[in-house]
């Protein structure tokens, strides 16, 4: 099923400030919150729909992207594979936007008991994340044109493998907060003129984990994550740009003591091709004619992504002129068509003549081929004011 724009999600124009954006997300969130809705699937598909939509229009460089390539920019294909939507569950949405909510509406708590049978559970420990990472991954026109593989090494936080990620020493190095009583959140109810008001927040002396380290780790004195180089596969599609961000979830800094990975955030750089220039989807290569070839015609070559192409040219071809090789251009990111290899024609006026080759061009200076026809100086007129217009 194709999925629907992210704005018709939310029910927010494509102008929606973020504050709007956020506000939005709220109440579909409500709407839709499985402790509300027990056992309709449905409902936690549009949770899910929801929280994705959110996902990406709430990040300034997702929101461009999306607002560029739509979710070719954004989705799985062009995120290296596990986007927001694939596998993520409604517990991974609860630690991932959190704070979003961060405690009690419309009378049920976020990250609460979904699958408990619509029961008001207590609320989940709050997840930390970890950090994202941003790295830049340069192509060559071919790279573009084709997709590529690419693996590349990353020094990263990772989980500490002496304490799996605890922080501890070991398992009796571990103690139930006593402020939170194991929660990971406090509860203040506080009098006002409408009532007893309910709030939560993050426990300040566990940090939400629930419980305290009364022995650190010594290998990662106590953080539960450690400086570690890894060798990451990167799946980077067909036809990306310049400038574009791929996201890898899950890929990034590990999160202290446990907790969600942050991402990891490819960015595409494009190598300097020595005979091809890029636009857009199409490709431009300058050909440059001798003076005999552009009056006599000929057959040429011309460099292409995957080698040579043989082009015609006809007799009398004057420079300006744009030959167009079909489908030899860069595919589409969205899969939709491929552009074309657009070559200019240039003729080579020769800067130096010697004695006998400019007596030949003054024998012809007065003949009439030798002279532009008023058809020609309009063409070539034409095409100066659209290039200055």
């Amino acid at each position: 099923m194709a999925k629907r724009d992210y704005y018709e999600v939310l029910g927010v124009s494509k102008s929606a400030t973020a504050d709007e954006i956020k506000t939005a997300y709220r109440k579909k969130a409500i709407q839709y919150h499985p402790d509300k809705n027990p056992g309709d699937k449905e409902a936690e598909e549009k949770f899910k729909e929801a929280a994705e939509a959110y996902d990406v229009l709430s990040n300034a460089d997702k929101r461009q992207r999306y607002d560029r390539f739509g979710h070719a920019g954004v989705g799985s294909s062009a995120a290296g594979g596990g986007g927001f939507g694939d596998g993520m569950t409604v517990e991974d949405i609860f630690a991932h936007f959190g704070d979003v909510f961060g405690g009690h509406f419309g009378g049920f708590s976020f990250g609460s008991s979904f699958g408990g049978s619509g029961r008001s559970g207590r609320s989940s420990r709050p997840q930390s994340r970890g950090s994202d990472l941003r790295v830049k991954v340069k192509l060559s026109l071919k790279d573009v044109a084709n997709g590529v593989s690419k693996k590349i090494k990353v020094n990263k936080y990772v989980a500490c493998q002496k304490c799996h990620g605890t922080g501890a020493e070991d398992d009796k190095s571990v103690a139930t907060c006593s402020t939170c009583h194991g929660n990971g959140y406090v509860t203040q109810l506080t009098r006002t003129i409408l009532g007893q008001m309910q709030t939560q927040s993050v426990c300040p002396t566990c940090g939400g984990q629930g419980q305290t380290i009364t022995k650190k780790c010594h290998a990662c004195s106590g953080e539960g994550v450690v400086r570690s180089d890894e060798v990451i596969d990167i799946n980077i599609p067909a036809g990306v740009m310049e400038g574009m961000q791929l996201s890898m979830h899950g890929k990034g800094n590990a999160a202290r003591r446990g907790g969600v990975n942050g991402d990891l955030l490819v960015v595409i750089e494009e190598e300097q091709d020595k005979e091809l220039l890029r636009d857009e989807n199409d490709l431009i290569y300058n050909l440059l004619l001798t003076v005999p070839q552009a009056a006599l015609g000929d057959n040429v070559e011309v460099p292409t992504i995957d080698g040579k192409a043989k082009v015609k040219i006809e007799p009398g071809t004057q420079p300006g002129k744009v030959l167009r090789l079909r489908g030899k251009g860069l595919p589409s990111i969205n899969g939709y068509g491929t552009g074309d290899l657009l070559v200019n024609v240039t003729v080579y006026i020769p800067e130096s003549l010697s004695s006998d080759e400019k007596q030949k061009l003054n024998q012809l200076r007065t003949s009439n081929n030798f002279q532009p026809s008023q058809s020609i100086k309009q063409r070539v007129f034409e095409k100066f004011r659209n290039l200055v217009g």
